[in-house]
């Protein structure tokens, strides 16, 4: 359970990398930014810390999709299609785990494998690499210096533009681009479920470390050594099969619990436990865990130093340990049998922890509550936004930081990702492509999500590139019309939809 802190070298030479576009982070947005800057022409660099690209859906283990009712039909780009349907080719069944939650899961490793194929030879992978320093003119981004996790040789990339795709925008501050951390107050941005009286930058959602076990026959002992601090995440977090249901106060909707069980349906729910993020049925049973028991809340990873967060995931690893041994033993289901395999680490926890929330930039555009949620929203869709790259639908759900957290839920309508929450408020050739877009704590609730995440990152690589094509910045794509509908029609006809259809 230790995570390794990597000093930068004083002296070791650096090599130097020219490209035109780097895509800092490999993630789910890095992946689906450096496909489409590539499928353009362009030579994009991709760097990630880990040694599995995909992000959410395969190094932090969450290859349960989280998606919408509409998603078989409409509401994904022609490339993330390709790749759902490369994984269900992999297995010969639409749904390998036959799951509750989701459409389509899968083990970890196959969308891994599906990634790497679909990535060309002109992006230059460089794994198990980090940011650590960039280097600026005035509101340019003149190099990007990284280090090598294993190694510790470092590499300074010359990029055209730079994408942020890390978890947790990590060159926002390392650039100087504005940016936002936390929960905002209402009179900052007029949601109703803001904070009423002061921002809350130590509001971040519980990020969580995923595992996967395989149900074992009825019998068999697998239970695991008692993880440190046991008793007290036992207590506190606390370990429970009951999730509480925001219905959102603000809006009068009725809340309260509904009890799960590991195997058994209970009523209400629409399974247990084990089938909720079920990865495959055969030839044995293996079931993701990513529920809030295993939620870490204590703090957040962002602004702190680098032994608060290694503090910050040892502790996070014993909750999702701990839960796990109160699972096998106080919840009495010793079968259950740890698969690191699945993970492919060694603790068999997730490589990295599956991150819900970023810095966000300060962004030309900022969505807020009232533009998507249906409270607000009273017809088919959500508003309409002019600059329009994407599309996605998912509620409004915050997982909770701690009890200053303002716990947000509510259902939205269909929306768009608006180009200008791609585009920071004054660097000019810096994008966000993946958690850290102009949202806010509350509306980063539904566009965090797999499909969200891969269409914000294919747009940001889609547009670093027709940008280059054109001899101008991003936000000038953006700010003039004929440009803009130049880019919209280029990102039609790549299979990227950009509004939803009215169902009425």
């Amino acid at each position: 359970m230790r995570v390794a802190v990597v000093p930068v070298p004083r002296h070791e030479p650096v090599r130097d990398v020219s490209c035109e576009i780097l895509v800092a982070g490999g993630g789910t947005g890095g992946v689906a930014a450096a496909l489409a800057a590539a499928r353009r022409g362009r030579s994009v660099a991709l760097i990630e810390e880990t040694d599995w690209l995909g992000g959410q859906m395969t190094s932090q283990g969450v290859s349960a999709l989280d998606e919408h009712e509409h998603i078989e039909n409409f509401g994904g780009t022609r490339s993330y299609y390709a790749l759902r349907n490369s994984i269900r080719r992999h297995y010969g069944t639409p749904n390998p785990g036959n799951c509750w939650v989701s459409r389509l899961a899968f083990e970890p490793r196959v969308a891994l494998r599906v990634i790497e194929q679909m990535l060309p030879p002109s992006v230059s992978i460089y794994r198990r690499m980090k940011a650590v320093g960039v280097s600026t003119d005035r509101a340019r981004i003149t190099a990007v210096l990284c280090l090598g996790l294993d190694d510790g040789k470092l590499v300074r990339f010359h990029p055209e533009t730079v994408i942020d795709a890390t978890e947790l925008g990590d060159l926002l501050p390392l650039s100087g681009a504005e940016y936002v951390v936390g929960a905002e107050t209402i009179a900052q941005t007029g949601e109703p479920q803001a904070q009423p009286e002061e921002p809350k930058p130590h509001c971040v959602q519980s990020f969580t470390y995923t595992f996967a076990c395989e149900r074992r026959p009825k019998g068999e002992s697998h239970v695991i050594a008692k993880p440190g601090k046991y008793e007290h995440y036992r207590d506190s977090q606390p370990y429970s099969l009951r999730i509480e249901v925001h219905g959102g106060e603000i809006y009068g909707e009725e809340s309260g619990w509904l009890e799960y069980r590991l195997y058994d349906q209970m009523p209400g729910t629409k399974g247990g436990l084990w089938t909720y993020r079920r990865l495959v049925c055969s030839p044995h049973e293996i079931t993701m865990f990513n529920w809030p028991g295993n939620d870490y809340r204590d703090r957040s990873l962002i602004g702190c130093t680098p032994t608060e967060a290694v503090s910050a995931l040892q502790d996070a690893k014993r909750v999702s340990l701990g839960f796990l041994y109160w699972l096998q033993t106080e919840m009495g289901a010793p079968e259950i049998r740890l698969r690191p395999d699945v993970m492919g680490s060694a603790d068999g926890l997730s490589k990295h922890p599956y991150i819900r929330e970023s810095r966000r930039i300060r962004a030309k555009k900022t969505i807020v509550e009232q533009e998507v949620s249906a409270h607000h929203q009273k017809g088919p869709r959500a508003a309409h936004f002019a600059d329009s790259v994407g599309v996605g639908w998912y509620p409004i759900d915050i997982h909770r930081s701690g009890p200053d957290d303002v716990g947000a839920s509510c259902r939205t309508r269909p929306f768009q990702i608006p180009l200008g929450a791609l585009i920071p408020v004054r660097m000019e050739n810096l994008l966000a492509g993946a958690k850290n877009i102009g949202t806010t704590h509350i509306t980063n609730g539904c566009y965090r999500l797999h499909p969200v995440e891969w269409n914000i990152g294919e747009a940001a690589g889609a547009v670093a590139a027709f940008a280059l094509d054109q001899h101008v910045t991003p936000a000038a794509v953006r700010e003039r019309p004929g440009l803009l509908e130049r880019f919209q029609a280029s990102l039609l006809g790549e299979g990227v939809p950009l509004a939803w259809p009215d169902w009425g």
